[in-house]
């Protein structure tokens, strides 16, 4: 596994990072990894620890009345953290879950606040992953309010095509807000067009 090139995809997609800040990254960084079906976090756990998603995906989730409703999905070159419990001091509301056997990097919460005071390319690196952290949740809430559960559907294979590939339907249903059935539906009727 060649880190400095995941680096360097890492700088590609959201902002590259000086070889000093690099060399600290990797020092503070465990490389890790999950078996399919790995839960890292609890629902109520405190956690520090992120994840830079070196192969596999993860997802987070919550339970509602005993309901398991994923809440977003992330895959390669992409950074999971429980987000609540690692940027505030609250238990986290969600579960993480590796869904894949993956390999990643793990660092902590301190790492990343060590570095951001320490390399202006890393604050802006974290500032970037956090922005399109937070613009892809609005952009899952404004889907879910205004689009058509088919709607809804195609626009994530519009961002991810291979997901069906890699992530249960059920899951798929459930960060789409709809049942298994009406996402069966859906994709039968692709497949007859």
């Amino acid at each position: 596994m060649n880190i400095e090139k995941i680096l360097d995809n890492i700088g590609a997609a959201y902002s590259s990072l000086s070889p000093e800040c690099q060399r600290e990254f990797i020092a503070n960084t465990t490389t890790k990894t999950f078996k399919k079906g790995t839960v890292v976090v609890r629902e109520g756990q405190y956690s520090k620890k992120g994840y830079l998603i070196v192969k596999g995906c993860s997802r987070a989730y919550y339970l509602k009345n005993g309901k398991d409703i994923s809440d977003w999905f992330t895959f390669e070159n992409q950074f999971m953290a429980p987000v609540v419990s690692f940027f505030s001091d609250k238990p986290s509301p969600h579960y993480v879950e590796f869904v894949e056997d993956s390999t990643v990097l793990e660092f902590t919460k301190d790492t990343v606040d060590s570095l951001s005071e320490k390399y202006h390319d890393f604050e802006r690196l974290i500032g970037k992953v956090v922005t399109e952290t937070m613009l892809g949740l609005c952009e899952r809430l404004d889907t879910i309010q205004f689009s058509r559960a088919d709607e809804r559907y195609y626009q994530l294979l519009q961002i991810h095509p291979d997901i069906t590939h890699r992530i249960p339907l059920t899951h798929i249903a459930s960060y789409l807000g709809i049942t298994l059935e009406t996402l069966s539906r859906i994709r039968s009727a692709k497949v007859r067009i």
